[in-house]
């Protein structure tokens, strides 16, 4: 069963753009939450600088990142290596990519997920792009199953192995991403 993600959902917390500041913050996130992903700090920062836009942090309650999304604009058929430079975004574009989520489990459970979706959702629709993608990763695709995503076909070997054994290629439509 899809889980519904509805344009007023539960309170979550605000999302707010990443800021190079936050970059501390953010690689001690993704080492303690994907040590199997590991990417370097300037890498993470260029996905941030490119894309400024799908690029957030979800403050804890004192203030400090408890948790980030990275994503930007980029094709279908080929999606980023792990660890590599984008070094711009694709001129025709054909999806909104979620490159990395994050949360921290204190601040699980109250809706960020749903809340990150959505805003990636609209700035998807500002680009005219109908596919949201990802790589679903450490055990992950359940999750995105969940939310409605699905294995995609035809990604290169080379690219998901980046992500690990079990990495999977998932998108989902973004009609069905939010509901209007």
């Amino acid at each position: 069963m899809t889980q519904p993600i509805s344009p007023s959902g539960p309170p979550s917390g605000t999302w707010r753009r990443m800021g190079a500041q936050d970059l501390p913050a953010v690689m001690a996130l993704a080492i303690a939450m994907h040590p199997g992903c590991p990417e370097r700090p300037d890498v993470l920062d260029e996905r941030r600088r490119l894309c400024p836009a799908g690029c957030l942090i979800l403050p804890d309650a004192q203030g400090k990142p408890g948790g980030y999304v990275l994503s930007h604009p980029w094709r279908m058929a080929r999606p980023p290596a792990l660890d590599t430079y984008l070094r711009h975004l694709p001129v025709r574009a054909d999806c909104w990519y979620l490159h990395d989520i994050a949360i921290s489990p204190a601040l699980r459970g109250r809706g960020a997920m749903h809340a990150a979706l959505r805003i990636l959702t609209r700035h998807a629709r500002q680009n005219t792009l109908r596919w949201m993608t990802l790589m679903a990763a450490e055990g992950a695709r359940p999750v995105w199953t969940h939310m409605g995503f699905e294995p995609m076909p035809d990604i290169p070997a080379d690219i998901t192995a980046t992500y690990g054994a079990d990495a999977c290629p998932m998108r989902r439509a973004i009609s069905t991403t939010v509901q209007a």
